[in-house]
C-alpha cells in the first residue's frame, strides 16, 4: 500500500513540477523585457514587481513538489515545508473553486457582453495567456494537493489519525479562542463584504475597477467569501473542541484551507494592488475599504495561524514527554512517534 502511494506521490510531485513551466518561463520572459502575450506593452511593464513577486511565488511551488519526493524533505523543519504550503493550498484552492464555477456560469447563462468602449482587463494580455496561466494553475493546485497529501500522510500520521478530542487541553487555550473568534468576526466581515461585490456591489471599489468587473471577477469575490466563512466555522470547531469524538483531519484541512486563502490572498492583493501612494487620477485612486478587507482577509489568517501553531506547538511537546520518560526509564518510545 505505502509503495502505491509512493508513486502516486510521485508522479503527481512530477505533474506538479512541469505544470509550473509555463508560468515561469512567461514570468521570466516578461521580467527581461518581452512583451509576448501582452497587448498592452506599457501595462505589462508597470507590472514588473508583480510579476517578480508571482515568479518567486511559483518557483516556491517548484520546490515543495520536489520537497515531496526527495529524502531531504521529510528531515525538513515542519514549518519550511507546512507554511509555504498552507499559503500555496489557499491560493491555489481559491482558484479551483473558483475557476470552475466562473465555467458552469458561463455555460449556464452564455457569455458576458460588454460595450466595445468598455474597459477591460483582457485589453492588456491576450486571451491564450489567461488559459495558459489559469489551466497550468487548476493542474498545478490538483497534483499539488496530492503529493502534500500523501506526504502529510506519511510524516504526521500521527495526528491525521487524531480526534478533536485528542487536542491538548493547555494554558493557551483562552488564549487561542480569543484569537479564533477574533478572527472569525473578522473574517465573517470580510465575507459580507465579498459577497456583497460578488452580488455586484461597487462601494468601495476603485472607479476603474467597477469598470472592467466581470463575471470572473465576481466568481472570485465569491470564492474569496465562502473560503473566508469556511475558516471560520472550522477553527472554531477546533478550539472550542465541538464534537471531541469527530476524526481532526476534516476540520483541520478546512482551516487549513480557509485560512490559507484568507492570508495568501489578503497578503498577495494588498502588495500588488493596495501598496500604492502614487495616485495619477482621480479613476486610479484606490478606497479605504478595499484595502481594509485586504488587511483584514491577511489579519483573519495570521490569527488562525498563530492558533494553530500554539494547538501544533504543544501537541507535539506533549507527544515527546512520554518519549523522555521513556529513555529515561530504559523503555523504548512509543512507535507512533516517528510519524511527528
Amino acid at each position: 500500500m505505502r509503495r502505491k502511494e509512493d508513486v502516486v506521490r510521485g508522479v503527481a510531485a512530477g505533474i506538479a513540477m512541469a505544470a509550473t513551466a509555463p508560468y515561469l518561463t512567461l514570468k521570466l520572459l516578461w521580467l527581461t523585457g518581452s512583451h509576448v502575450g501582452a497587448r498592452d506593452p506599457k501595462a505589462l511593464d508597470s507590472l514588473w514587481t508583480v510579476n517578480l513577486l508571482t515568479f518567486g511565488m511559483d518557483a516556491t511551488a517548484l520546490a515543495l513538489a520536489l520537497s515531496f519526493v526527495r529524502p531531504w524533505g521529510r528531515r525538513a523543519p515542519a514549518g519550511l515545508v507546512a507554511f509555504p504550503m498552507w499559503v500555496a493550498t489557499g491560493l491555489l484552492g481559491t482558484i479551483l473553486v473558483a475557476v470552475p464555477t466562473d465555467a458552469l456560469a458561463s455555460l449556464v447563462l452564455g457569455p458576458e457582453h460588454r460595450t466595445p468602449d468598455q474597459p477591460h482587463l483582457d485589453d492588456t494580455i491576450a486571451d491564450w495567456v489567461f488559459t495558459l496561466v489559469y489551466g497550468g494553475f487548476g493542474v498545478q493546485g490538483l497534483s499539488l494537493m496530492t503529493a502534500f497529501v500523501l506526504y502529510a500522510r506519511r510524516r504526521w500520521a500521527g495526528l491525521l489519525r487524531s480526534r478533536i478530542g485528542d487536542l491538548p487541553d493547555s494554558p493557551t487555550r483562552n488564549v487561542q479562542r480569543a484569537f479564533a473568534c477574533v478572527a472569525a468576526l473578522v473574517a465573517l466581515a470580510v465575507a459580507g463584504v465579498r459577497a456583497y461585490w460578488a452580488a455586484g456591489g461597487e462601494v468601495g471599489l476603485p472607479i476603474h475597477w467597477v469598470e472592467q468587473r466581470t463575471r470572473s471577477i465576481a466568481t472570485m469575490d465569491a470564492a474569496m467569501a465562502a473560503m473566508a466563512v469556511a475558516a471560520t466555522v472550522a477553527t472554531l470547531v477546533l478550539v472550542f473542541r465541538i464534537g471531541p469524538g469527530r476524526r481532526l483531519r476534516g476540520p483541520l484541512t478546512v482551516a487549513w484551507l480557509g485560512a490559507g486563502s484568507l492570508f495568501g490572498w489578503g497578503g498577495y492583493q494588498l502588495v500588488a494592488f493596495g501598496t500604492e501612494t502614487t495616485v495619477k487620477d482621480l479613476p486610479s485612486a484606490t478606497p479605504g475599504l478595499m484595502n481594509l478587507v485586504q488587511a483584514g482577509q491577511f489579519t483573519a489568517g495570521v490569527l488562525v495561524l498563530a492558533v494553530g501553531a500554539m494547538a501544533l506547538t504543544e501537541r507535539a511537546v506533549q507527544r515527546e514527554q512520554p518519549s523522555s520518560r521513556a529513555a529515561l526509564s530504559g523503555t523504548e518510545p512509543p512507535r507512533d512517534l516517528a510519524a511527528r
